[in-house]
């Protein structure tokens, strides 16, 4: 019996120390996928992908590489990264990816290396992130993945300062698989969350000024409104001297002959 029950422990250690392995591993492109070169150095410049679309950019160590892609309910979505260093590093440097929705909430990660620390004579570092599954309704106080827009940004949050600069490849993929099921919210987003980055109208000419009434240019239009705090401070300043005066006269004692 005893014999039993270190059998039925290890193989469930073994479960779990397997499961991770098979979360953690990378998303791969999908076939005949146009490989991007690009990547954007902000939010409103972040390089749009789809899922399962290679990326392969050369950057420099320092840089904060900006990609976009869209995520409908029911999806779950991984992040890959790799960054293979062209020449020797001085130091160890610690890398980070991060996900943030439409709205601009970073977005926790399930699994994956997200912040790994690459050591001098690494010739590469190996990121990623399992997202949540998007629902398709949240609270807004909640911080779920809903559907819309997602950016993923790379940055590396510590290095030796000459390092800085050196170029590097960064290859990245963003895998989507649908999780299937019954959601189980009882409401729907009404429209996904993306971003307005619309700029206004531009003006054609400079607006006319209007020209100023006549009744304005004579000495009544310099005069503070009735009710203008103007008036009411040096009212409260008489009043506040009359005052004084008053309270003076009366403690003021008198001489003695």
């Amino acid at each position: 019996m005893r014999t039993l029950i270190r059998f039925v422990a290890a193989t469930a250690a073994t479960g779990l120390a397997l499961a991770p392995a098979a979360a953690l591993a990378a998303p791969s492109p999908s076939p005949g996928a146009t490989t991007v070169a690009k990547a954007g150095t902000s939010f409103l410049t972040a390089t749009t992908i789809d899922a399962g679309q290679p990326v392969r950019v050369g950057a420099s160590t320092g840089d904060h590489l900006y990609w976009s892609f869209r995520a409908d309910a029911g999806q779950v979505h991984e992040v890959g990264v790799t960054v293979t260093f062209g020449k020797p590093r001085s130091g160890a440097s610690t890398w980070t990816v991060d996900v943030f929705d439409g709205l601009r909430r970073r977005q926790a990660c399930t699994a994956g290396a997200q912040t790994p620390t690459a050591e001098p004579a690494a010739t590469s570092v190996t990121l990623g992130c399992t997202l949540r599954r998007v629902r398709p309704w949240a609270e807004p106080w909640s911080g779920d993945p809903l559907p819309g827009a997602y950016y993923v940004r790379l940055s590396v949050t510590d290095l030796p300062e000459p390092d800085l600069g050196a170029p590097i490849d960064v290859d990245l993929v963003v895998g989507a698989t649908d999780s299937g099921g019954a959601s189980g919210d009882d409401g729907e987003l009404a429209a996904p969350l993306v971003p307005n980055t619309r700029a206004g109208t531009v003006l054609a000419a400079e607006p006319t000024p209007e020209p100023v009434a006549a009744e304005e240019t004579d000495l009544t239009g310099w005069l503070p409104e009735a009710g203008s705090r103007w008036v009411w401070t040096g009212v409260g300043g008489v009043l506040a001297a009359v005052a004084g005066v008053a309270g003076f006269a009366l403690t003021r004692r008198p001489r003695r002959r």
